[in-house]
């Protein structure tokens, strides 16, 4: 009983919450997800799991069943209904451009100060972060990995507003690598997928003051079956659909006084955009290198 009345409560709550005004919304899904994400990592007591947005004209809004709150964002504002804030109507919280200062001005996107921005995860990704240390996971499922990820490093430290002179210098630890799906048999030649399980370091010139003892745990798994859809048949490669790759790892940064005197893979320079890459002990311009870097 006490189910069935949650369940009719929460429905009318949606439909409150769909049907009080009827203008379209003018906000892009990077500011949506954006303030979304951030009131999960900021109030989990209201918003205690990262739920999925969902889009219904003119809404875009989330729901949380262990607490019975919605939030939503409509024609450029942003309301909450349910739990505290009652069911009769929504509740004004405030002006979407005025809540994307303020979160703003708390660190880059808001939600995890550490990264650029999370507003283009993967669906099924979370970020979160807790003093210095960021976590990313997939919550122990292997989610689908977009077409349109060129970049698969989620967590991008955020561009300084002028240089800082500080240079950082991450170390990746790979605690678990696995795939399922593909098998790799090439007599004479190293499997390519091993590179994949190796520690590798990175480092960061005009860093951010926080990027110091940053650490980064991630636990992550990809299905990358589409990916993989058109390879063409190789003899001692095989496929079994689906393809996953999951991969364990840790990440700890330090400040050091040179990164071109580290033993880095590669340098980036978060001010500039810069990248160099290590060539055989020397640091080549990304630029000199080709589109594949």
């Amino acid at each position: 009983m006490k189910l069935c009345i949650r369940v009719w409560v929460s429905a009318v709550c949606l439909l409150g919450l769909l049907f009080s005004v009827n203008p379209v919304a003018a906000a892009t899904t990077n500011e949506i997800e954006t303030v979304f994400n951030w009131a999960e990592n900021n109030f989990p007591e209201l918003f205690p799991e990262h739920r999925t947005t969902q889009m219904i004209d003119p809404w875009a809004f989330r729901f949380y069943p262990s607490t019975g709150i919605y939030t939503g964002i409509k024609n450029d504002e942003v309301y909450v209904l349910g739990g505290p804030w009652g069911t009769d109507s929504p509740t004004f919280i405030a002006t979407l451009p005025g809540l994307l200062s303020q979160i703003q001005g708390t660190g880059g996107n808001g939600s995890v100060p550490a990264c650029d921005s999370t507003a283009e995860l993967p669906q099924g990704m979370v970020i979160t972060q807790n003093g210095n240390i960021v976590n990313i996971t997939t919550n122990g499922q292997c989610i689908t990995l977009p077409d349109s990820s060129e970049n698969t490093n989620f967590c991008e430290p955020p561009a300084p507003p002028q240089p800082t002179g500080i240079s950082v210098l991450s170390t990746v630890n790979i605690t678990s690598f696995q795939t399922t799906g593909i098998t790799i048999d090439l007599p004479g030649f190293p499997n390519p997928l091993d590179t994949f399980a190796q520690d590798s370091s990175s480092c960061i010139i005009n860093a951010q003051e926080d990027a110091d003892n940053l650490v980064v745990n991630s636990d992550i798994c990809f299905d990358v079956t589409n990916q993989l859809a058109s390879l063409p048949s190789v003899p001692g490669i095989s496929v079994n659909p689906p393809v996953t790759v999951s991969t364990v790892s840790s990440s700890t940064s330090q400040r050091v006084s040179d990164c071109f005197a580290t033993a880095a893979s590669f340098i980036t320079d978060a001010y500039t955009g810069e990248t160099w890459v290590n060539v055989n002990g020397s640091f080549v311009p990304s630029t000199d290198l080709g589109a594949g870097f």
